[in-house]
C-alpha cells in the first residue's frame, strides 16, 4: 500500500457513498479491512488531507480561514 493507492481506495468509496465525508470514508476503509486508524497516517496524501481538512473546517471541527472572494 501506498499514498496513491490508499488515494484512490478513498475515492472509490467516497464515489459508492456520496453522502460519506472523506474522514468517514478513511474510518470506514479501516474498519473494512480490519487495519489500525493509527498506522494509516503514513499513507494520507497531500490532496487526502487538504480535502480532509476542508470538511473539518466546514463542520467547525477546526477554526475558519479566511478565503478570497471569486
Amino acid at each position: 500500500m501506498n499514498s496513491v493507492k490508499f488515494y484512490h481506495q478513498i475515492e472509490i468509496i467516497k464515489r459508492d457513498k456520496p453522502d460519506m465525508s472523506y474522514m468517514d470514508a478513511v474510518v470506514y476503509y479501516c474498519e473494512e479491512n480490519e487495519i489500525e486508524i493509527e498506522t494509516v497516517g503514513k499513507f494520507i496524501s497531500k490532496t487526502l488531507k487538504e480535502k480532509i481538512e476542508c470538511e473539518a473546517r466546514d463542520l467547525n471541527y477546526l477554526p475558519k480561514v479566511g478565503k478570497l472572494p471569486l
